[in-house]
């Protein structure tokens, strides 16, 4: 299928910060370059919203980060993250953004999911089905889900290109093993 992308499209962009902080954690050691992944995303289209889901800690030491996301533009959207007893951590998302997608896909053209979860997959069928946008998702591909990249009209594979995405190390892009799910970006990774 080919994908028109044109100067006139409404663009929402939807951003599983979560999911791309870790990605690029795990995959390369390095943060994620959020600016460069909205303007590429965009493509020079026209801009309605562009929204991270953000997580919150007791610390407060991501605070710098969410100011970093506003001054590119980046409405931040947060939620505190959940500890359990037995010192279970969960800060999900998803339903968030699946709402917040569905309640502004009438007045956009183009809903961009910047996440590689698969759990999305049937927000990208009802966008595209019930109320006909054209979808498109923006994640490394090393770490998303197949279902996902497949049934998006584009997507965009971070992995192509990781040094203008990324923020930090990188060291040979090798893959890190491991995943530490309550860290939380900091203010430079947003830049």
């Amino acid at each position: 299928m080919t994908v028109i992308k044109h100067k006139e499209q409404r663009v929402g962009i939807f951003i599983d910060t979560q999911n791309l902080y870790h990605s690029a954690k795990n995959l390369y050691r390095a943060k994620v370059n959020f600016g460069n992944v909205v303007k590429d995303a965009l493509a020079d289209r026209v801009l309605i919203r562009a929204v991270a889901y953000l997580v919150t800690t007791d610390s407060g030491e991501e605070k710098g980060f969410f100011e970093a996301l506003e001054r590119l533009g980046i409405e931040t959207k947060t939620k505190d993250l959940q500890v359990f007893y037995g010192g279970a951590k969960k800060a999900d998302w998803d339903v968030g953004l699946a709402v917040d997608a569905i309640k502004m896909s009438p007045k956009l053209d183009t809903v961009i999911i910047a996440s590689g979860d698969g759990d999305f997959v049937p927000l990208v069928e009802y966008l595209k089905v019930n109320a006909g946008c054209q979808v498109e998702v923006i994640s490394f591909g090393k770490s998303s889900s197949l279902k996902l990249k497949e049934i998006a009209d584009d997507f965009v594979d971070l992995d192509k290109n990781p040094r203008q995405y990324l923020i930090g190390p990188q060291r040979g892009l090798r893959r890190r093993p491991g995943k530490n799910a309550d860290t939380t970006p900091t203010e430079e990774e947003a830049e």
